[in-house]
């Protein structure tokens, strides 16, 4: 008789290579997530301090760059189509390794972060849409509350001191991830109005370039940042948004190992660019794209008009609906069970905290309302409110299950036989579990040891030795 199938776990336990991937990918965005609500915090100060508002926007607005190759560009512009597409380089590289040896290279097991994802963004714009019909709103800004911020994401988890166990991190980041590619292809269809072909067919010429490059192995950064920049700015004169080409490149670099390598040349360009884009990139763009003015009559104004109420909608109400019904369908249609230690509250939890849309949903806004500077500002002032308000919500949540997330998280990382791997993932090891023996054996020759030289001691203090006295009959 053929063997009972086992049901697959939604969330279940991560490999180890996966595991420490995740890890070390996360404590860089985070640190990255913190400089991200530094900068935004000090872009809102920075704005709305009337003696410092003037000099934010004479910054903001200084154009610099060579005229002749058409880069004489505003810092604000600088920093939305430059620096960001040093982070959309690193989100290529991402998607490139999911897919060649993550978690979206397994059909079965890419359903649920794809599929959650697709939800997180649909939802949102559905949200958006109905509300803005219903009110008479336009509808141009429906991409808006469609992106999750991974980083500023991972920065409320840092600043509220809670954590989230490794499989719910690793598909935060896959969401993220997935998140990301959909973000790039809403703004390469929907968000290019006119096109250059020449200067197209250019940035079509640089990336196969930089791929046969890649291709036969060829090294040096003197030739590849170079090779970069002329394709980035070629795209740039194209009409298609710039950060498409650090995608482009992202995803052409080799994401699997070969004989004799430790990592590939993707995973280590992106351990030697990402610090780039999550400490410098991403929290200047924040800097220079979030500082908008706020007043009490602004924060109103957020509830008021249809457009910036569909966005906060979006965020918090269609962003959780989205990614937890999902995930939900995902796994009841696939049959797939929830992790024994988990709950459907934690995954509801984690669909809330994707709610805090910033990096991207800033970039979106301000393409959506382009030449409308008022809307603009009320769409970055939605975009801030709605991720606020998902990210205490979300704090509210996961806070309640912390106790719960510690112990896991103290299981994952427990190594009582200080081989540096985690026990759980050696319990089918019989040498794993004779180290362990060993380790107890010498502990408890130790403690008889002890408890020998004790009742010696003891012994040694009675007067005359025992025995000695009083071993007569009563």
């Amino acid at each position: 008789m053929p063997a009972p199938r086992t049901p697959r776990k939604v969330f279940g336990r991560l490999s180890l290579p996966e595991r420490n991937y995740v890890a070390d990918a996360l404590r860089t965005e985070t640190v990255g997530g913190v400089l991200l609500l530094i900068a935004a915090v000090a872009a809102l100060v920075w704005a709305n301090i009337p003696a410092l508002s003037d000099s934010y926007e004479s910054v903001s607005h200084f154009h610099f760059g060579p005229q002749s190759l058409g880069l004489d560009l505003s810092v604000a512009h600088w920093a939305a189509d430059g620096l960001l597409a040093i982070f959309f380089f690193v989100a290529g590289i991402e998607l490139k390794r999911e897919l060649v040896a993550g978690d979206l290279k397994d059909p079965k097991a890419a359903a649920l972060p794809v599929v959650a994802a697709l939800c997180g963004m649909a939802v949102p714009a559905l949200v958006y849409t109905l509300t803005n019909t219903a009110g008479g709103g336009s509808l141009a800004g429906w991409a808006v509350p469609t992106a999750t911020d991974i980083a500023f994401a991972l920065a409320v988890l840092a600043v509220i001191g809670t954590s989230l166990p490794s499989a719910l991190r690793a598909f935060l980041l896959t969401l993220a991830v997935v998140d990301d590619l959909f973000a790039i292809l809403i703004i390469a269809v929907f968000f290019t109005e006119s096109i250059d072909f020449a200067a197209l067919g250019g940035a079509v010429v640089g990336l196969v370039v930089f791929w046969l490059l890649l291709r036969k192995g060829v090294r040096g950064w003197y030739l590849y940042v170079p090779l970069g920049l002329v394709i980035w700015g070629l795209m740039y004169n194209s009409g298609v948004h710039a950060t498409i080409a650090g995608v482009a490149m992202g995803l052409m670099l080799r994401c699997h190992t070969r004989e004799g390598e430790r990592h590939s040349p993707g995973e280590h360009i992106e351990h030697l660019v990402r610090p780039l884009s999550a400490g410098l990139a991403v929290p200047l763009f924040a800097l220079f794209s979030a500082g908008v003015a706020l007043s009490g009559g602004a924060l109103a104004d957020v509830f008021a008009k249809p457009e910036t109420l569909g966005v906060v909608l979006g965020l918090v109400v269609g962003k959780t609906l989205g990614i937890f019904g999902g995930t939900w369908l995902t796994a009841r249609f696939t049959r797939a069970s929830l992790s024994d230690d988990l709950e459907w509250a934690d995954v509801f939890a984690v669909a809330t905290l994707a709610g805090i849309g910033f990096t991207v949903s800033l970039l979106i806004g301000e393409l959506a309302f382009e030449g409308d500077a008022a809307m603009t500002g009320q769409v970055k002032a939605a975009v801030l409110t709605g991720s606020l308000i998902a990210a205490a919500l979300a704090t509210v949540l996961l806070k309640i299950r912390n106790a719960k997330y510690r112990k896991m998280i103290a299981d994952e990382e427990r190594d009582d036989d200080l081989s540096g791997v985690p026990d759980i993932y050696e319990e089918d090891d019989p040498a794993y579990h004779l180290r362990v023996a060993a380790i107890y054996e010498k502990k408890a020759a130790e403690h008889r040891r002890i408890a020998d030289e004790m009742e010696s001691a003891r012994l040694a203090e009675v007067p005359g030795g025992a025995g000695d006295e009083g071993d007569g009959p009563a």
